[in-house]
């Protein structure tokens, strides 16, 4: 079959790498794809958010199966469009990608059904949110409701700065609409982890634990990113552990959406907080994450065609998935000044070493060809992604990788994965 790949970022790079193993698919396609994309499928010139003319393009080149990367394309629709063709297409509906799509949405849902999250206040007026917050001592989370590429939170140490976060985003709109309305909620103490899930609307299929580091420092600190690496397995999440989550928070999360009318097909992705009374979510996505989808699929043995098929057909309880015993290590190189401002146009150095490694893939994420030359192009530049018998080995090597590779201005977290030996 032909296959088609919406995004152009390090997750579809990796998708299009793990796509391309399958016995079932005879060419990929990319929109718009990246040059790492271009060395293993055909790339084509349409942004992920221009739905009419993805549909355009997979009526006229016979596409047996689209893979939406992104959540914008998602939450515009693309899958019902897709569908109302009669196209096979892997992702939630608009309606259910609002789990997403809308952090007040989530909070609301989670409420109504019992799943355990933090408490929260919602907030139309900048004015009545920072009457809420004056005063307030302990520390406090300022989400914007809407999509804000995975920056729209803001960590408070107090309401002073909680109050500064809301004239963020609410008055100086630094994330434009997505800020026309903020969640306020407690902050939750603990480690983080991310949980993600196959799922067709009634059974739920995780894939391994993976975790993921946001802040754009060493030692976790510094602004929120969109990701600054990633490492699969987590020991911190037992068996045990994910076992509660599947039964207090994917399952129950499942059903919720089914209930509400939002039958949800595709990627759940929960990213949760392991506190002292347990996991909570913080947040749920409606795909796959960037980057914790680099070491997931590096370590994924199940083909992964049939399961997306199985998710759009109903049939994951036929189902399993079978896992690499190594471990997966993902080291996001970022352009100097993310997730602020930064240049591109950076040539890279490198790529051809650090590629003939073993064990090692890289993926491209925001990267692009300038006269002949492969340059920088986004904040999130490329994810080194390693295997190895244990996370110690892993994380040697990606580094090894990493340390191949330069340009003017790379910046890189020098601790990734070490929580896992904590």
């Amino acid at each position: 079959m032909q296959v088609l790949i919406v995004g152009g970022g390090g997750r579809e790079h990796a998708l299009a790498w793990k796509i391309a193993q399958s016995p079932k698919v005879k060419k990929i396609f990319c929109a718009p794809g990246n040059p790492g994309t271009a060395e293993i499928a055909e790339n084509v010139d349409i942004p992920a958010d221009q739905v009419d003319r993805l549909l355009e393009f997979a009526l006229e080149n016979k596409i047996g199966l689209t893979v939406v990367g992104p959540e914008q394309p998602l939450v515009l629709g693309i899958v019902d469009k897709f569908k109302a063709k009669n196209l096979r297409v892997f992702g939630p509906s608009a309606q259910a990608a609002q789990l997403e799509g809308s952090k007040v949405f989530c909070k609301d849902l989670m409420k109504k059904y019992g799943i355990p999250t933090g408490d929260y206040r919602v907030f139309e007026s900048p004015e009545s949110a920072k009457d809420y917050v004056t005063g307030r001592q302990e520390k406090l989370v300022v989400k914007a409701d809407g999509l804000a590429a995975g920056k729209g939170v803001l960590i408070c140490d107090n309401g002073q700065e909680a109050a500064q976060g809301i004239q963020t985003i609410m008055q100086d709109k630094a994330f434009g609409e997505a800020g026309d309305r903020i969640v306020v909620e407690e902050f939750l103490e603990g480690q983080e982890v991310s949980l993600l899930a196959f799922t067709d609307g009634k059974t739920v299929l995780p894939l391994d634990s993976a975790q993921d580091h946001k802040a754009a420092l060493d030692g976790d600190l510094g602004p929120n990113t969109g990701g600054m690496g990633a490492y699969s397995p987590a020991p911190i999440f037992t068996e045990g552990l994910k076992q509660e989550v599947m039964a207090t928070i994917m399952q129950p999360t499942v059903e919720a959406m089914r209930m509400e009318g939002r039958l949800f097909q595709g990627i759940l992705y929960a990213g949760l907080m392991l506190t002292a009374g347990g996991p909570r979510v913080l947040e749920f996505n409606a795909r796959f994450g960037d980057p914790e989808t680099q070491p997931l699929l590096m370590r994924l043995q199940s083909d992964i065609v049939p399961l997306f098929e199985a998710c759009i057909d109903g049939t994951l309880n036929q189902c399993q998935v079978d896992w690499k015993p190594q471990s997966a290590v993902c080291v996001v190189m970022a352009a100097k000044g993310y997730p602020g401002a930064y240049e591109k146009g950076k040539a890279i150095h490198g790529l051809q070493e650090a590629g003939q490694l073993s064990d090692v893939e890289v993926f491209h994420a925001g990267t692009k060809i300038s006269d002949g030359e492969v340059v920088t192009n986004g904040g999130r530049v490329l994810g080194v992604t390693a295997l190895g018998n244990d996370t110690a080995m892993a994380i040697a090597k990606s580094y090894e990788a990493v340390n191949q590779i330069s340009w003017d201005g790379v910046h890189f977290r020098k601790d990734i994965g070490r929580k896992a030996g904590e």
